[in-house]
Protein backbone atom coordinates (compact mmCIF):
# COMPACT_ATOMS: atom_id res chain seq x y z
CA UNK A 1 0.00 0.00 0.00
CA UNK A 2 1.40 3.88 -1.11
CA UNK A 3 1.93 6.27 1.87
CA UNK A 4 2.65 9.59 2.09
CA UNK A 5 2.64 12.57 3.57
CA UNK A 6 2.23 15.97 1.73
CA UNK A 7 2.10 18.01 5.07
CA UNK A 8 5.28 19.46 3.96
CA UNK A 9 7.08 18.88 0.40
CA UNK A 10 10.62 20.15 -0.45
CA UNK A 11 11.13 20.91 -4.25
CA UNK A 12 14.63 20.84 -4.49
CA UNK A 13 16.40 23.93 -7.13
CA UNK A 14 19.97 23.59 -8.40
CA UNK A 15 20.43 27.18 -8.68
CA UNK A 16 19.24 28.22 -5.47
CA UNK A 17 21.21 25.03 -3.48
CA UNK A 18 24.42 25.98 -4.96
CA UNK A 19 26.21 27.08 -1.77
CA UNK A 20 24.46 24.01 0.04
CA UNK A 21 24.04 21.08 -2.58
CA UNK A 22 20.36 19.46 -3.02
CA UNK A 23 21.60 16.55 -1.03
CA UNK A 24 22.57 18.29 2.23
CA UNK A 25 19.68 20.63 1.65
CA UNK A 26 17.59 17.71 1.57
CA UNK A 27 19.16 15.92 4.41
CA UNK A 28 18.82 19.12 6.48
CA UNK A 29 15.01 19.85 5.45
CA UNK A 30 14.23 16.63 6.10
CA UNK A 31 15.91 16.58 9.81
CA UNK A 32 13.76 19.76 10.23
CA UNK A 33 10.25 17.90 9.26
CA UNK A 34 9.98 17.69 5.53
CA UNK A 35 7.91 15.07 4.67
CA UNK A 36 8.82 14.90 0.37
CA UNK A 37 11.55 15.90 -1.23
CA UNK A 38 10.92 16.00 -4.78
CA UNK A 39 14.08 16.31 -7.67
CA UNK A 40 13.37 18.97 -9.94
CA UNK A 41 16.35 19.87 -11.86
CA UNK A 42 14.58 20.70 -15.88
CA UNK A 43 18.23 21.54 -17.43
CA UNK A 44 19.99 18.15 -16.52
CA UNK A 45 20.72 15.41 -18.29
CA UNK A 46 18.35 12.12 -17.21
CA UNK A 47 21.76 10.21 -16.16
CA UNK A 48 22.77 12.94 -14.28
CA UNK A 49 19.10 13.27 -12.81
CA UNK A 50 19.59 9.80 -11.83
CA UNK A 51 22.70 10.08 -10.27
CA UNK A 52 21.47 12.97 -8.17
CA UNK A 53 18.45 10.91 -7.59
CA UNK A 54 20.34 7.73 -6.06
CA UNK A 55 22.59 10.57 -4.11
CA UNK A 56 19.15 11.51 -2.46
CA UNK A 57 17.67 8.15 -2.04
CA UNK A 58 20.82 7.08 0.29
CA UNK A 59 21.02 10.37 1.84
CA UNK A 60 17.02 10.12 2.92
CA UNK A 61 17.22 6.35 3.91
CA UNK A 62 16.20 5.55 7.27
CA UNK A 63 13.94 8.64 7.23
CA UNK A 64 10.20 8.49 6.85
CA UNK A 65 10.35 11.39 3.71
CA UNK A 66 9.53 10.35 0.67
CA UNK A 67 11.90 10.77 -2.67
CA UNK A 68 9.99 12.27 -5.64
CA UNK A 69 11.47 12.70 -9.21
CA UNK A 70 10.29 15.65 -11.54
CA UNK A 71 8.80 14.73 -14.85
CA UNK A 72 11.67 11.97 -15.79
CA UNK A 73 9.89 8.74 -15.83
CA UNK A 74 13.14 7.34 -16.76
CA UNK A 75 15.11 8.42 -13.91
CA UNK A 76 12.59 7.69 -11.57
CA UNK A 77 12.72 3.97 -12.49
CA UNK A 78 15.89 3.81 -12.91
CA UNK A 79 16.81 5.45 -8.89
CA UNK A 80 13.52 3.46 -7.78
CA UNK A 81 12.18 6.58 -6.57
CA UNK A 82 8.90 6.69 -4.47
CA UNK A 83 7.01 8.24 -7.19
CA UNK A 84 7.02 10.48 -10.19
CA UNK A 85 5.36 14.05 -10.42
CA UNK A 86 4.26 14.98 -14.12
CA UNK A 87 3.31 18.39 -15.14
CA UNK A 88 0.46 18.61 -18.26
CA UNK A 89 2.72 19.30 -20.66
CA UNK A 90 4.37 16.21 -19.99
CA UNK A 91 3.74 12.28 -20.61
CA UNK A 92 0.04 11.81 -19.77
CA UNK A 93 -0.66 10.29 -16.17
CA UNK A 94 -1.99 7.02 -18.00
CA UNK A 95 0.77 6.31 -19.85
CA UNK A 96 3.16 7.18 -16.83
CA UNK A 97 1.24 4.90 -14.65
CA UNK A 98 1.74 1.88 -17.13
CA UNK A 99 5.57 2.29 -17.28
CA UNK A 100 6.34 3.16 -13.35
CA UNK A 101 3.74 0.21 -12.32
CA UNK A 102 0.92 0.53 -9.73
CA UNK A 103 3.71 0.51 -6.53
CA UNK A 104 4.91 4.08 -7.36
CA UNK A 105 3.37 7.64 -6.14
CA UNK A 106 1.61 9.41 -9.02
CA UNK A 107 1.61 13.52 -9.06
CA UNK A 108 0.36 16.07 -10.90
CA UNK A 109 -0.02 19.83 -11.75
CA UNK A 110 -2.78 21.11 -11.76
CA UNK A 111 -3.66 25.03 -12.46
CA UNK A 112 -6.80 24.83 -14.32
CA UNK A 113 -10.32 23.43 -13.23
CA UNK A 114 -10.11 21.29 -16.17
CA UNK A 115 -6.71 19.64 -15.32
CA UNK A 116 -8.45 18.88 -11.47
CA UNK A 117 -11.25 17.14 -13.06
CA UNK A 118 -9.55 15.54 -15.29
CA UNK A 119 -7.60 13.69 -12.56
CA UNK A 120 -8.57 9.64 -12.58
CA UNK A 121 -7.96 8.60 -8.69
CA UNK A 122 -7.21 4.86 -9.80
CA UNK A 123 -4.23 6.22 -12.09
CA UNK A 124 -3.62 9.38 -10.20
CA UNK A 125 -2.25 9.71 -5.91
CA UNK A 126 -2.21 13.35 -5.39
CA UNK A 127 -2.32 16.89 -6.87
CA UNK A 128 -0.16 19.79 -7.03
CA UNK A 129 -2.55 22.96 -7.01
CA UNK A 130 -0.85 26.06 -8.30
CA UNK A 131 0.62 28.45 -8.23
CA UNK A 132 -0.60 30.13 -5.26
CA UNK A 133 1.20 33.03 -5.85
CA UNK A 134 3.83 34.23 -8.45
CA UNK A 135 7.00 33.08 -7.95
CA UNK A 136 10.81 33.21 -9.56
CA UNK A 137 11.60 29.91 -8.97
CA UNK A 138 9.42 28.61 -12.01
CA UNK A 139 9.04 31.95 -14.28
CA UNK A 140 7.12 30.17 -17.35
CA UNK A 141 3.77 29.56 -14.63
CA UNK A 142 0.32 29.58 -15.24
CA UNK A 143 -1.70 32.90 -13.57
CA UNK A 144 -1.52 32.52 -9.58
CA UNK A 145 -4.87 31.28 -8.45
CA UNK A 146 -4.57 33.54 -4.83
CA UNK A 147 -5.99 31.51 -2.33
CA UNK A 148 -9.64 32.25 -3.20
CA UNK A 149 -8.49 30.24 -6.17
CA UNK A 150 -6.69 27.36 -4.75
CA UNK A 151 -9.55 26.90 -2.53
CA UNK A 152 -11.75 26.54 -5.23
CA UNK A 153 -9.28 24.24 -6.94
CA UNK A 154 -8.64 22.31 -4.11
CA UNK A 155 -12.18 20.63 -3.98
CA UNK A 156 -12.01 19.40 -7.32
CA UNK A 157 -9.68 16.38 -7.67
CA UNK A 158 -10.52 13.60 -5.92
CA UNK A 159 -7.35 13.19 -4.75
CA UNK A 160 -5.06 14.82 -1.87
CA UNK A 161 -3.47 17.93 -2.76
CA UNK A 162 -0.55 20.37 -2.24
CA UNK A 163 -0.68 23.93 -2.62
CA UNK A 164 2.54 25.24 -4.98
CA UNK A 165 3.87 28.51 -5.68
CA UNK A 166 5.41 31.53 -3.77
CA UNK A 167 4.25 29.94 -0.38
CA UNK A 168 6.55 31.38 2.99
CA UNK A 169 5.64 30.38 6.44
CA UNK A 170 3.00 33.32 7.08
CA UNK A 171 0.71 31.43 4.22
CA UNK A 172 0.88 28.24 6.15
CA UNK A 173 -2.81 28.63 7.86
CA UNK A 174 -4.33 30.15 4.88
CA UNK A 175 -3.66 27.23 2.67
CA UNK A 176 -4.73 24.54 5.30
CA UNK A 177 -8.21 26.67 5.65
CA UNK A 178 -8.23 26.35 1.60
CA UNK A 179 -8.40 22.27 1.99
CA UNK A 180 -4.99 21.68 1.06
CA UNK A 181 -3.03 18.60 2.52
CA UNK A 182 -0.01 20.87 2.58
CA UNK A 183 2.24 23.15 1.39
CA UNK A 184 5.21 22.58 -1.84
CA UNK A 185 8.23 25.11 -1.23
CA UNK A 186 11.22 25.82 -3.40
CA UNK A 187 12.89 28.86 -2.68
CA UNK A 188 11.45 29.29 1.39
CA UNK A 189 13.83 26.38 2.29
CA UNK A 190 16.54 25.80 -0.26
CA UNK A 191 18.95 28.46 -0.63
CA UNK A 192 17.78 29.56 2.79
CA UNK A 193 21.00 30.05 5.71
CA UNK A 194 19.77 26.93 7.82
CA UNK A 195 16.89 24.39 6.19
CA UNK A 196 16.85 22.48 8.82
CA UNK A 197 16.03 25.24 11.07
CA UNK A 198 13.30 26.95 8.52
CA UNK A 199 11.72 23.66 7.92
CA UNK A 200 11.12 23.20 11.68
CA UNK A 201 9.58 26.16 11.89
CA UNK A 202 7.34 25.35 8.67
CA UNK A 203 6.41 22.06 10.53
CA UNK A 204 5.94 23.39 13.49
CA UNK A 205 3.39 25.95 12.12
CA UNK A 206 1.56 23.41 10.49
CA UNK A 207 1.35 21.26 13.20
CA UNK A 208 -0.57 24.04 15.12
CA UNK A 209 -2.29 25.23 12.14
CA UNK A 210 -4.04 21.65 11.90
CA UNK A 211 -4.31 21.30 16.15
CA UNK A 212 -6.91 24.73 15.78
CA UNK A 213 -8.94 22.97 13.39
CA UNK A 214 -9.12 20.26 15.41
CA UNK A 215 -10.71 21.84 17.94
Amino acid sequence: MKTFDLSLYLVLDPDLCRDMTMVETARAAVAGGVTMVQLRHKHATTAHRIELGRALKAALSGTAATLIINDDLEAAVEVQADGLHIGQQDIDAATARQRIGSQMILGVSCSQESHATGIDPRIVDYAGIGPVFGTATKPDHDRPLGVSGLRHLVSIPPVPTVAIGGLKLEHVDAVLEAGASGLAVVSAICGQADPETVSRQFADRIRMARLRRAQ
